[in-house]
């Protein structure tokens, strides 16, 4: 699931409510030389060039939505001026994701294009080639930063090391809830290379999931499509360049990615609301009541309503960041987004759940997705802690109305 963040200077199914099902497709086309080409492409109107990419390949099979990204160019034009996803295109793809595939599946892409890519880049040995081999859909890459010991909120008391020596890196320790961890070739990892208690006390490491003393079990059948799971390290013997960038370093880089997960994360609630008003409209309006619909009742037209004002007050809050060609937004700009987006998601799946009733709980339905939208308040930052850090921003909150 998309991570907890510092503070320091989340087989076969049915797609949830309102998706539409794309024909299976086992042969999705392998990247190849071209991705150049096809990144140019896919750059030139986003939502066609992942309809495009997408054509035929089976919406619940993470991987392969992955590869057809990745051989399409899709991936790749994320990134037009750098390491950071543009969030026009990011936008256009999570909306595309919402409409085909389950939540889990997107889930998978969302923490691979926000997260662990812009922070493989710049990297070099085994870090440069895994992250091109993201770029192309050959590789998929779990983000491992909550710790099997402890709080999920409090990374500095992480307890997974990295002992580094002459010529080698030994990797011990766990990490629990992590997307991909099932399906991925290998987990970025945030682990201790030092005792003190200090956000200058992590790095990065590369672990291949093939690696001797790597295991992993799955967390469930909550997710579908996203691969997440536990991981444990008992031991793990790697070569030293297995250290992603400079150590001291991690806790930093992490906690300005933050934003632009949160970005994602807001982007991505924006669609999967504006998806739920627009299916439970067209339900309402067709729903019989006495001698007319649903929709003709002034009660149910204002709990719509109100729904379509908090999604609408979103939107708002996205709109500048759209506007913009750099994807991190500031601390707390991304914390207000984190909230808003949770609180939204909340409220527009519980209204279409009370709203439709009964067939709500149909499999694949408002009930079950209203389940698993939990996580837009917990993963990447709990709800709670985003407004003890918003309030800390009181003074220039307040003063930026005035």
């Amino acid at each position: 699931m998309p991570e907890p963040t510092p503070t320091a200077p989340a087989g076969d199914r049915a797609a949830p409510a309102g998706h539409r099902t794309a024909p299976a497709d086992d042969h999705a086309a392998p990247a190849d030389d071209h991705a150049a080409p096809a990144a140019d492409r896919a750059a030139g109107e986003p939502a066609a060039g992942v309809r495009a990419a997408l054509a035929g390949v089976d919406p619940t099979d993470a991987r392969a939505v992955w590869r057809a990204l990745g051989a399409g160019g899709v991936t790749a034009a994320l990134y037009p001026d750098g390491d950071q996803p543009d969030p026009g295109r990011l936008s256009a793809l999570l909306t595309e994701l919402d409409t085909r595939c389950p939540l889990g599946v997107t889930l998978s892409v969302c923490v691979q294009v926000a997260t662990v890519l812009p922070l493989l880049a710049g990297a070099g040995g085994p870090a440069e080639r895994t992250r091109h081999a993201m770029l192309r859909g050959e590789r998929v890459v779990a983000l491992a930063v909550t710790d099997a010991a402890g709080s999920g909120s409090d990374l500095l008391d992480a307890t997974t090391r990295v002992k580094r020596g002459d010529g080698a890196a030994t990797l011990d320790g766990g990490k629990d809830w992590i997307t991909n961890a099932t399906t991925c070739d290998a987990a970025l990892v945030l682990a201790r290379h030092r005792e003190a208690r200090h956000f200058t006390s992590f790095c990065w490491v590369l672990a291949p999931a093939a690696a001797p003393g790597v295991t992993v079990s799955s967390a469930g059948r909550a997710f579908a499509g996203s691969g997440v799971g536990h991981l444990r390290f008992a031991g793990v013997a790697l070569d030293p360049d297995a250290v992603v960038g400079r150590p001291g370093r991690a806790l930093a880089g992490f906690a300005r990615q933050a934003g632009v997960e949160r970005l994602a994360g807001a982007l991505w609630a924006r669609a999967m609301c504006h998806r739920l008003l627009a299916g439970l409209r067209d339900w309402l309006r067709r729903r019989p009541a006495a001698e007319g619909t649903l929709w003709d009742r002034p009660a149910v037209r204002e709990r719509y309503a109100r729904c379509l004002v908090a999604v609408r007050q979103l939107d708002a809050m996205c709109a500048p960041l759209l506007a913009a060609t750099d994807a991190v937004p500031s601390p707390v700009d991304g914390m207000l987004l984190k909230v808003t987006a949770a609180e939204t998601v909340d409220r527009v799946a519980a209204e279409a759940v009370r709203l439709r009733g009964a067939d709500a709980f149909r499999d694949g339905g408002e009930a079950q997705l209203r389940t698993e939208a939990a996580m837009f308040g917990i993963a990447g930052g709990a709800t709670g802690a985003m407004l003890a850090g918003i309030a800390d921003h009181a003074d220039d909150l307040v003063g930026a109305g005035t």
